[in-house]
């Protein structure tokens, strides 16, 4: 909570004001900032300075593990972050290549579970990462990427946090996730809730003990829409201590996330939490 909320704060005092072609608003934005979360003590990163709805995040991170492309096959395991992006954005909606109502395109899982070799087929990143974490390898690249310029106009949005780095270090599995953008008041808490999972769950299906997670955002920004909620309201309130996650221990396989896994499978305890705020949501 600390590092979030020194974040917030340095936007707020340091942060210079952006417009954003997208959205049509202006963004009070940093660059660079660092965040690390501690997997092997169970410290969950879960935002107690306003009421925070962790299933959501976990459940898209599920649905970018199977490589699904769809906003309906999000709504079915408890996700509904995906239904503005492929329903209301007007320019994937003028887009040729959308198949039509709750279809994303080719974008996050999809990639990385499909992603083209210049000399014809593809390769599933998620499953070859895996595989290798199984076995113990690590060859210093051991990385899932949702990132492919070259098929950016085939889907509805660029992936904000676009990779993940795995390492092994003395039976320690250590991630290093990298996103390129972040609306911290929404998006802060909902990443950091996934690279955290993230890290767990791979660690479980692997055998391998969780270390440290890193979370390197590039561009983060607050909207001007929620720059006095941030400041006047969540930045005013004293953060409770962190939570723990739990993860069904009978998930031991790859396999087992691909098919049976819902979002019954996790459970946060010990959450302390301030009334929610409802931030704006950009399209």
């Amino acid at each position: 909570m600390k590092q979030y909320l020194d974040l917030c704060q340095r936007i707020v005092d340091e942060g210079k004001w952006v417009e954003n072609t997208r959205t049509g608003k202006r963004c009070l934005t940093v660059i660079n900032a660092d965040l690390t979360y501690h997997v092997d003590k169970n410290e969950f990163p879960l935002v107690t300075t306003r009421k925070s709805y962790w299933k959501a995040a976990i459940a898209e991170l599920l649905g970018y593990l199977r490589g699904y492309d769809s906003a309906a096959q999000f709504r079915e395991i408890g996700c509904n972050t995906w239904n503005a992006n492929a329903n209301d954005n007007q320019d994937w909606l003028n887009n040729p290549n959308r198949k039509g109502e709750d279809d994303m395109g080719f974008v996050y899982g999809a990639v990385a579970r499909n992603y083209p070799k210049p000399d014809g087929g593809s390769v599933d990143l998620v499953k070859q990462v895996i595989d290798d974490l199984s076995k113990g390898i690590d060859n210093r690249g051991e990385i899932i990427t949702f990132y492919h310029p070259g098929s950016f106009h085939l889907g509805c949005l660029r992936p904000c946090m676009f990779q993940h780095q795995f390492s092994i270090l003395d039976g320690v599995l250590y991630l290093n996730s990298y996103q390129r953008s972040q609306d911290v008041p929404l998006g802060g808490n909902f990443n950091a809730i996934q690279v955290f999972t993230l890290l767990k769950l791979v660690a479980q299906i692997t055998g391998l003990k969780p270390g440290k997670a890193f979370h390197k955002i590039v561009n983060a920004h607050i909207y001007e829409d929620q720059l006095e909620l941030m400041r006047d309201v969540q930045l005013k309130r004293t953060p409770f201590e962190s939570p723990q996650l739990h993860i069904n221990p009978d998930i031991k396989t790859f396999e087992d996330l691909e098919t049976w896994v819902t979002l019954d499978d996790f459970e946060v305890t010990n959450y302390q939490y301030h009334d929610a705020i409802q931030y704006p949501f950009s399209v």
